[in-house]
Order: C-alpha cells, then structure tokens, then sequence
C-alpha cells in the first residue's frame, strides 16, 4: 500500500505524460504486408484514456525508437501533437521538450516497457510499466499496471493519475448517466 501511496504523490504534480509505442500502446506485436508496411494494432481503452488526460490539461507526448507511418496516424486520432519518433535517446528528447515548455522533470511521467526506456523512466517525477514489460522496467517504474501493453494499460495510467490529482470524478462525470428522480 505504501508503493501505491508513493506512485500517488508522484502522479499528483504531473503536467506531461509520454508514452511509448510498442509494449505500451500496443502488445509489441509488429504486422508487415508482404509489401513491408508495418501494421499495430492499438486498443480503444487507452485512445479514451489519453483524451482524458488531455481534457484535464496534462500534455501528451509520444517518446518512441521505431518510426512508422500509421503511429503518425494514431497520434493524430488522438490530437497528440508531440510526437518523437526514431528516438535513440528518449531521456535526452523528453529533458530538451521539457526545457522548451519551462516545465521541471518532477512534473513529467514516462510509460515504458523495455530496458531502453529505464533512462528515461529515471528521470521523470513518475514512471509507470505495462504489466508484461520487462523486469527491469518494472522495478524501475512508481507503478506497474494490472493490465499488459496494448490491452488497457495506459487507459489504467491516465486514470490513476487523474484520480491522484483528484479529478477523476469530474472528468467521468460528463459520461455518467444522470439520476432519475
């Protein structure tokens, strides 16, 4: 409990949120036709997730070293302006964006899954893994989700930080269905 209680106080400063691609949004499954075109599939629980966290004013980036036209897409879905890919420094990216937005490290969370998202993940105020990422991203994250990369785990992430910024409940409450008298 006192694990949750630390990723709680971490989560309530947050004012930017990345997220990696692969083992995050998605299951870290890579489709190729058999003209090359990469493929993801990406969960609708997570796109509502980060729409939520944008609705609540927190920024959204994507931080990720693979490069791929239809993650450009998803991004646009989603309004995520920020979007990085083809990174080989993900920490070094997110501290040179957050300097252009004059917003500490203290303030900003990264969702990664494998032992190239460890640096970055140490450098933010929050830290969060995919139920299924690697042991080490695990260990290194202020909270690891119930559920696994592309099946809910970020949608998981966004609404633990708007509960830890106690705003989750107004944020649903636009969905919620009014009571009857």
């Amino acid at each position: 409990m006192q694990a949750h209680r630390h990723a709680r106080d971490c989560a309530r400063p947050l004012r930017v949120m990345a997220f990696d691609i692969d083992g995050v949004m998605t299951d870290g499954t890579l489709f190729f036709t058999d003209e090359g075109t990469e493929l993801k599939a990406f969960n609708t629980l997570d796109g509502l997730g980060i729409k939520l966290l944008q609705q609540a004013g927190i920024i959204v980036a994507i931080i990720t070293g693979r490069r791929s036209p239809c993650v450009a897409r998803r991004a646009e879905n989603l309004g995520i302006e920020h979007l990085f890919q083809g990174i080989e420094d993900k920490r070094a990216t997110l501290a040179a964006f957050l300097a252009e937005h004059g917003i500490d490290a203290a303030h900003a969370g990264y969702m990664g899954d494998d032992i190239v998202d460890l640096r970055v993940m140490a450098a933010c105020g929050f830290s969060a893994a995919p139920g299924d990422a690697h042991p080490l991203a695990q260990r290194q994250a202020t909270l690891v989700t119930q559920r696994h990369g592309g099946h809910g785990a970020v949608r998981e992430v966004c609404e633990f930080i708007l509960d830890a910024q106690d705003r989750l409940d107004d944020i649903l409450a636009h969905w919620l269905p009014t009571p009857t008298p």
